[in-house]
């Protein structure tokens, strides 16, 4: 599988999907990784750290899309990546998606199949929310 990281571009996010430790990790386990160059620079982490992990370093965000099985995030993506996003890749990331309605929206135009990190009475909502938008867009309510 191929495992994709890339820069967060949210305001004032400076944390990253993988860490050197994570890439690590997921080359050891027979997965390939590319990481945005500077994804790390938030923690501390450089693109050499990166590499020395055993991912291959990205220019742009659109190369880490653009082939990727898995993207992994730490923050919902922004209206620039949903677009980027597409039918048969799994992203992994933290969702609020029930106050979003735009959001979920995006996502589901994009053909992503979303794995949130951590469950909450909210991602549960989410869920419920997304599977009733996956099967009638016309179910997804504007607030």
């Amino acid at each position: 599988m191929r495992v994709d990281c890339p820069r967060e571009i949210k305001n004032h996010e400076y944390r990253v999907g993988l860490t050197p430790g994570s890439v690590r990790e997921y080359v050891a386990h027979g997965h390939e990784v590319l990481v945005e160059t500077g994804a790390g620079a938030g923690i501390g982490a450089d693109d050499n750290a990166y590499r020395a992990a055993g991912a291959t370093i990205a220019k742009t965000a659109a190369d880490v899309f653009a082939k990727s099985d898995m993207i992994v995030k730490v923050k919902e993506p922004q209206p620039d990546e949903w677009v980027q996003l597409r039918d048969g890749q799994i992203l992994y990331t933290y969702l609020h998606l029930a106050p979003d309605p735009e959001q979920t929206k995006g996502l589901l135009a994009s053909g992503v199949t979303p794995s949130p990190t951590r469950p909450s009475p909210t991602t549960a909502a989410a869920c419920r929310c997304w599977r009733r938008c996956r099967k009638s867009p016309a179910a997804c309510r504007s607030r």
